[in-house]
């Protein structure tokens, strides 16, 4: 995926690519004079076909100057007010005041135990960040900023139905792909 390209308000425009892999049904008509709509927090996006061993999901952005935290959910459909919340694959949390970059799972509306320990904690404020989430048969495999962070195995049955990325809280989304 190419780094370089056209900005529009410090976005990058010129990456077909997010097309292709997210689309928000929200918008009337998601083309490249949108895309700053597109890359608004919170931002909520499909993932045609859903996932399956060998895809993989790029979020680039910058943390907030003062950060609370940011989470980067993959979910089984968007859920809604009224109905029991959708199963989450994945959730990776970066929370700032304690270090520490939390992921877990939510299945059959149970969430299951955080998992915590990683090496050191890759996120500043102010700066930017790339983090890449590559599907394996068994596990998500993630990686920031090139650096293999943790692997995190599949708690649900069926990848095909993770179909939703959502993206919230102290940051600023510069490329999603």
């Amino acid at each position: 995926m190419a780094v370089s390209g056209t900005e529009k308000n410090g976005v990058n425009t010129e990456d077909e690519h997010l097309n292709n892999s997210l689309s928000n049904p929200g918008l009337i008509s998601p083309d490249k004079e949108d895309m700053t709509r597109l890359l608004t927090v919170p931002f909520s996006g499909r993932i045609r076909g859903g996932m399956k061993p060998g895809k993989k999901i790029i979020v680039m952005g910058i943390v907030d100057p003062d950060p609370e935290s940011f989470c980067i959910s993959l979910t089984c459909g968007r859920g809604s007010e009224a109905g029991p919340p959708p199963d989450v694959a994945l959730e990776l949390c970066a929370c700032f005041a304690d270090r520490q970059f939390l992921r877990r799972a939510c299945v059959s509306g149970v969430w299951g135990e955080e998992e915590a320990a990683i090496a050191y904690f890759p996120f500043i404020q102010d700066q930017p960040f790339r983090i890449e989430v590559h599907c394996e048969h068994q596990r998500f495999r993630v990686f920031v900023d090139g650096h293999q962070l943790f692997d995190f195995y599949h708690r649900v049955a069926s990848l095909l139905t993770i179909d939703t990325v959502t993206i919230r809280g102290s940051l600023q989304i510069t490329k999603l792909g």
